[in-house]
């Protein structure tokens, strides 16, 4: 035992790395529950005795114990449990570590990242996860998998790119995903392990995981729904088969028996088989639902059988319960590990496991999955363009955390936004700078920032100048650099119609800043809009809720057998 046994009487030996196990070593000291403590020696009813009884004597009178033997006793007694606390403790810390050191983490963003949301009355803001699949075929388990050995050493494409929000309350949920092959603006990045430099460019959206690893497509989607994301996760072909050995199995459906493979028409194809009707898929054929693209008719079919994969799944681990069964757990948290490549912020297993649990509180009927409403590219019939109205009737729930459902009753009502306390300065005392961000999917408005910067002029700011650059948003917004300047931005937000929240703190500017979005692209006062409602989403958008378990997807004819 070496010096362990030689602590002394009444304290136990300190586990190491017991903080960062998560118990607090400092409550299990000089608690008086030793040898020499005040309760040593003591019966149930709290007489003194050596035998742990009731101080009563009973038969025989027997030969006393010299007064050291019982401490003794109890002193290799309590050395052999500390022993094993201590191989315990060691070795959940060892495999603590082991599994930390399996994951594989990067820089959150690629470029400038966009506007952090206010808190709700409580103190809380939404939760936002870029889920990220890559199709890389720089692993020879990979090219096994997907096929594709021409392209090992290529860049890889984000051929899956979801975007998880769960609520600031934590009470819903909704996933939305974009096609592969839709066109956007992708912004400047800079890639964080080699430093190079990729130029702004309209591209499809599955090119920017190339153009500077994930912080590009996280900055990209930043951009596009004017959503501030807070983390990203990808994961490769190999990656998804361990998970899905991992959970064990998640039920899907078709409604025709389907074989995803090359026809006449279309090269290529998962090599997904199932017979009609349910079934649970694992390991390669799981891998095979989720790339699977031919046979459910396009992307968008793709991404509904995604959307279906990932609602049983999550009821799946729901119903297990895998937190009360040990193997199960470990054989999650390995593959999770070792699957996932994640931003730096959640770089570690505790902080995986503290945005589990955020999630696993959500019911599945608050949880929704959706598609970015899309049309056909008018220059170039394989590629998407986004449905700018729809898209931006779906987009401002997700930017004003308002549930995609409508199942939260009186928890929808969302608590109006606080007016700042602070009084504000005159106008006339109060810079600001106007930029034009009419842009993006359209054309910008030439002028539109001197246009407002004179509508402010004539509300009496003087001092409120328009600023030559374009930097193209969604939505109009106000953000100032410090908590002193929050009345002055409301103020002048309310001069020209613009909502309170819209108004927000940002380090990204040195002064109050007003930049016009594609939201209004005319006129002299900000167009009034209607109070985005829970569940109020657009056809479009080919909503399934996590509550649905009769979901079943339909087979292209060509695909069927």
């Amino acid at each position: 035992m070496g010096q362990s046994s030689a602590h002394r009487e009444g304290t136990r030996s300190r586990v190491p790395h017991a903080r960062e196990l998560g118990w607090d070593d400092s409550l299990y000291e000089g608690d008086g529950s030793g040898p020499d403590g005040a309760g040593a020696g003591r019966g149930r009813n709290g007489h003194k005795s050596g035998h742990g009884g009731s101080g009563r004597r009973h038969g025989p009178p027997r030969k006393r114990t010299r007064p050291g033997g019982w401490r003794r006793a109890l002193r290799w007694t309590a050395a052999g449990l500390a022993f094993l606390i201590l191989g315990t403790a060691g070795a959940g810390y060892l495999y603590y570590r082991h599994l930390n050191g399996n994951i594989r983490s990067d820089a959150r963003a690629g470029s400038d990242s966009g506007l952090k949301p206010k808190a709700n009355g409580a103190g809380q803001t939404p939760l936002n996860i870029l889920l990220i699949g890559s199709d890389s075929r720089n692993k020879p388990e990979n090219v096994k998998l997907g096929g594709g050995k021409n392209e090992v050493g290529n860049k890889p494409l984000a051929d899956v790119q979801m975007l998880l929000h769960v609520s600031a309350d934590r009470k819903n949920a909704s996933m939305l995903s974009i096609p592969r092959d839709t066109r956007v603006d992708i912004p400047e990045c800079k890639d964080a392990k080699t430093g190079e430099t990729y130029p702004k460019t309209n591209g499809i959206i599955n090119e920017s995981l190339g153009r500077g690893g994930p912080g590009c497509t996280l900055s990209t989607w930043e951009k596009l729904t004017g959503v501030y994301i807070d983390h990203w996760m990808t994961i490769d072909f190999s990656g998804v088969v361990s998970m899905a050995d991992a959970i064990g199995g998640v039920d899907v459906c078709v409604k025709q028996n389907i074989w995803d493979r090359s026809t006449p028409a279309a090269h290529g194809g998962s090599g997904l088989k199932l017979t009609a009707g349910t079934h649970a898929v694992k390991g390669k054929q799981a891998l095979q639902w989720l790339r699977t693209r031919h046979a459910f008719g396009s992307d968008l079919g793709r991404a509904e059988a995604q959307h279906m994969y990932l609602n049983s799944m999550i009821r799946t681990l729901k119903e297990q319960n895998v937190f009360t069964d040990t193997g199960r757990l470990t054989g999650l948290a390995e593959a999770a590990t070792k699957s996932l490549e994640v931003s730096k912020e959640i770089g570690t297993v505790k902080k995986l496991f503290d945005l589990g649990m955020q999630l696993k509180s959500v019911p599945t009927n608050r949880m929704t999955m959706t598609t970015l409403p899309t049309l056909q590219d008018p220059t170039n019939i394989n590629h998407l363009v986004i449905n700018t109205p729809d898209a931006d009737k779906l987009l401002s729930l997700l930017r004003d955390d308002v549930a995609f459902d409508k199942n939260g009753g009186k928890d929808d009502k969302k608590p109006s936004t606080k007016v700042s306390k602070d009084p504000a300065a005159a106008p006339g005392e109060t810079s600001v700078k106007v930029l034009n961000g009419t842009g993006g999917d359209q054309a910008p408005v030439s002028g539109r920032a001197g246009a407002v910067a004179g509508l402010l002029g004539e509300k009496g700011y003087d001092k409120a100048e328009a600023d030559q650059r374009q930097s193209p948003q969604p939505e109009t917004t106000v953000t100032y650099p410090r908590a002193a300047l929050e009345g002055d931005a409301q103020a002048v937000a309310k001069a020209v119609g613009i909502p309170v929240s819209a108004v927000k703190k940002s380090a990204d500017v040195s002064e109050i800043t007003v930049v016009v979005g594609a939201d209004w692209r005319e006129g002299g006062v900000y167009p009034k809009k209607d109070v985005p409602k829970a569940g109020d989403i657009p056809d479009t958008a080919n909503a399934i809720n996590g509550d649905k378990k009769d979901a079943c997807m339909d087979v292209y004819a060509p695909y069927r057998w």
